[in-house]
């Protein structure tokens, strides 16, 4: 027999298994709870013993893909020697992001525009944009602190970078075919580095 929690899990899985693709093909507004209850093969009292309502199956979905997001940037900073060699690695990753985002891209766009009519989605989403904001700057200042970025003022070239990683993926939303975005984060991030790293040449 399958353990009880393990049920449960499995059950959670295919309501935000089923709420990702319904929401992607349809949009948020246009799926009600027992299309998502259909297509997840569950019924409503099992939603709803995982979820008090929908709007908390799509707030879920945003969470999980921005927990991803942390993950990979941190794993793309943890052990470079300088910050400019970190932020190099961030960009290279986002092959493997815009790769494994291919497919939610849709969903991407919708939390965008549910954020600009739901203010408790929109305070779900800009609060991880101010986080990074914040840790964009930290990032900047340890590159000045540490030699390898010129004085320039932190907050204004990490809120730079954060407009320069948004409208790389926003148009990966809009034209996922339209060149190699991941490609393009590395030009782009190259291209910052130009004119803020500190390059240090021999006489």
């Amino acid at each position: 027999m399958i353990p009880q929690q393990q049920r449960s899990e499995e059950t959670r899985s295919h309501i935000l298994e089923a709420a990702a693709t319904s929401f992607a093909q349809q949009g948020y507004d246009a799926v009600g709870v027992a299309e998502l209850c259909a297509r997840a093969g569950v019924s409503k009292g099992a939603f709803y013993y995982h979820f008090l309502t929908k709007q908390a199956v799509f707030l879920e979905l945003l969470n999980r893909w921005l927990a991803e997001l942390d993950e990979q940037l941190a794993a793309a900073l943890a052990g470079a020697g300088t910050v400019p060699e970190g932020l190099r690695r961030m960009a290279r990753m986002t092959h493997t992001v815009f790769h494994a985002a291919s497919g939610q891209m849709p969903l991407f766009l919708e939390f965008w525009s549910k954020a600009t009519r739901d203010p408790q989605v929109w305070q779900a989403t800009i609060a991880p944009y101010r986080r990074y904001q914040a840790t964009f700057t930290d990032i900047i200042k340890t590159g000045i602190a540490q030699g390898s970025l010129r004085p320039v003022e932190p907050a204004k070239a990490a809120r730079f970078l954060l407009s320069l990683t948004v409208g790389l993926i926003l148009q990966g939303v809009l034209d996922p075919q339209g060149a190699d975005w991941g490609l393009a984060m590395e030009e782009s991030v190259e291209m910052f580095l130009g004119g803020l790293e500190n390059v240090k040449r021999e006489t």
